[in-house]
């Protein structure tokens, strides 16, 4: 499937809204599990995959009758955007996990790492599978990037977090191969713990990012934000970005960013004159659906610092943890918007 030629292609950032009759909403709600979280599925394991599938297909259905260009699986499949593969690779412990501050300052439980960290086996290659038989729309997945999964883990046995960092690239690389095989229109890496730990993220998070984007000919995306709105209120988050310039060193074809919750100063984006703005458009703080024309603006306001043909409006970060009916109208609302604004331009 080719990708949209018209000007203000629409995409999500990743996840979309679990049912509740497959996840335990309320438990989900507690914390971004770095360690696997059984418990939260609430259909039993012999039919839990085909369970997981048929809410893919909603997402997917709910993301096309939107009117999303780009669309993903939602990430039904994962309990969070990273676990599902960071915990699958060779040289993880997640059994027996470490305990470290998150970013909302919070203790969490994370993997260690315990031994040469190795992708031994595909792990999204048959999601991805199942996206490009369910949808006739260009298809992006994403994948955990290897900075932040370095910045999520115990390190019990490389020498330091950077050899660890590289280490997570390589089997990233592997996963991201695959998943171009597979038919991925769009492939993303989420990078949103660069911003978290920046003075680290210089030393050496492009050449991570690099590595993981090696022998990728479809376009390419780094997301980073400042958290789940639902994890981290707004008054907690900075009107900027401490790690952002330096992505235009990156090999990635587009540059992901939350913009419209931290009304972030959108001068910014011209340090990134050389890649495509996924911008977030959509407040995912406010409980509201925003009007088409609130959502139209925030993409004008976009236009003045980058041009239409690199411009990809999008949600601020995944939806996953919103009611549904909350992402759905958001999602029409930003849908519609472009639609809008690209018939003022064309």
């Amino acid at each position: 499937m080719s990708l949209p030629q018209h000007l203000l292609p629409t995409t999500v950032v990743g996840s979309y809204p679990q049912p509740e009759w497959l996840v335990d909403r309320a438990l989900l709600a507690k914390s971004v599990p770095r360690t696997r979280l059984h418990d939260l599925w609430r259909i039993p394991e012999e039919r839990l995959a085909e369970a997981q599938d048929d809410a893919t297909i909603l997402a997917i259905r709910e993301m096309e009758r939107a009117g999303i260009d780009i669309v993903t699986d939602g990430e039904i499949r994962r309990e969070s955007y990273s676990n599902r593969f960071a915990t699958a690779l060779e040289g993880i412990d997640a059994d027996r996990p470490a305990m470290i501050t998150s970013r909302a300052g919070l203790p969490t439980p994370v993997p260690r790492v315990v031994g040469a960290v190795r992708r031994t086996h595909p792990v999204e290659r048959k999601d991805m599978q199942f996206l490009r038989r369910h949808t006739d729309r260009a298809a992006k997945i994403t994948l955990p990037g290897p900075f932040t999964m370095s910045q999520q883990a115990r390190n019990e046995f490389y020498k330091d977090d950077e050899e660890l960092a590289m280490a997570f690239a390589a089997a990233v690389n592997e996963e991201a191969l695959d998943l171009q095989k597979a038919g991925a229109d769009v492939i993303q890496l989420d990078e949103p713990w660069v911003r978290n730990n920046p003075d680290q993220a210089k030393r050496y998070a492009v050449r991570a990012i690099n590595r993981a984007l090696q022998g990728i000919t479809v376009p390419t995306v780094v997301h980073l934000c400042f958290g789940y709105a639902a994890v981290v209120p707004g008054s907690s988050k900075p009107a900027g970005y401490a790690f952002l310039a330096e992505l235009a060193d990156t090999t990635a074809d587009q540059i992901s960013i939350e913009a419209a919750q931290p009304r972030l100063d959108l001068g910014v984006l011209t340090d990134l004159s050389a890649k495509k703005i996924m911008l977030g458009v959509l407040d995912l703080g406010d409980p509201k659906v925003e009007t088409v024309e609130v959502v139209a603006d925030r993409i004008r306001q976009g236009l003045r610092y980058v041009a239409a043909e690199r411009l990809i409006p999008a949600p601020d970060c995944g939806m996953k943890y919103m009611p549904r009916e909350v992402a759905f109208g958001k999602l029409k609302a930003m849908c519609d918007a472009a639609a809008r604004v690209r018939g003022e331009i064309s």
